[in-house]
């Protein structure tokens, strides 16, 4: 009789500490809980702040301003690009013949000197570098803001694909294809704007933000 007794009183005991500990729990809850909902507006935004906008790098710099790709003042436009909206005169001189056929020019060429630089015209990756018989040697980059740019006719090539390259950088410099053999040594360049070749000398000088 005096086990079962003893053993109703652990039992008794333990239900007490249970209720108790329970207690404290609800206690401490509740007061983690007040401190937040009464934590101040700007510590909240202190923690945002130095764990994702601080550490977080921009994709694209909207105010990076689109250069030309090459540096030296000399160079001049050779063959403009094909407006369909230019009058027949500007249409005529931006007509490529080759082989008894004509083509549409969809970039501008750019010669005046011998083996120029040839440099990127905004930030960007490398996405393809190839050699082709009629256009000769190319290089296109993505700038990760829905332009491409295409640099052909090249004599030289200083990157490779997947390479990351800055504005300015040197990336080539100027050779000859066998479709404008007329031109000499030039480079032939497109700007490529939400996959649609566009005027590349009405962008240079514009901040991205302003597309």
């Amino acid at each position: 009789m005096s086990n079962r007794k003893l053993k109703k009183e652990v039992v008794y005991a333990g239900y007490v500490v249970g209720f108790l500990l329970f207690i404290g729990l609800i206690y401490v809850i509740e007061t983690s809980i007040s401190k937040n909902m009464f934590k101040p507006v700007d510590d909240d935004y202190d923690y945002v702040s130095k764990t994702i906008v601080e550490d977080e790098v921009p994709v694209v710099n909207v105010g990076q301003v689109i250069t030309k790709p090459f540096v030296e003042s000399e160079i001049k436009i050779l063959k403009g690009y094909y407006d369909y909206l230019a009058d027949n005169k500007k249409q005529e001189t931006a007509i490529i013949y080759h082989s008894g056929t004509y083509f549409q020019n969809s970039g501008v060429d750019y010669g005046g000197k011998e083996s120029f630089s040839v440099v990127a015209i905004l930030d960007g990756t490398v996405i393809d570098v190839k050699e082709d018989n009629l256009l000769g040697k190319t290089i296109e980059i993505n700038h990760n803001n829905e332009i491409i740019s295409i640099y052909q006719s090249l004599g030289e090539v200083k990157v490779k694909k997947e390479d990351i390259v800055k504005q300015g950088d040197i990336i080539g410099t100027s050779g000859s294809d066998n479709l404008s053999k007329d031109l000499g040594d030039h480079l032939h360049f497109e700007f490529i704007y939400k996959g649609q070749a566009l005027n590349p000398e009405e962008y240079y000088e514009k901040e991205l933000g302003d597309l």
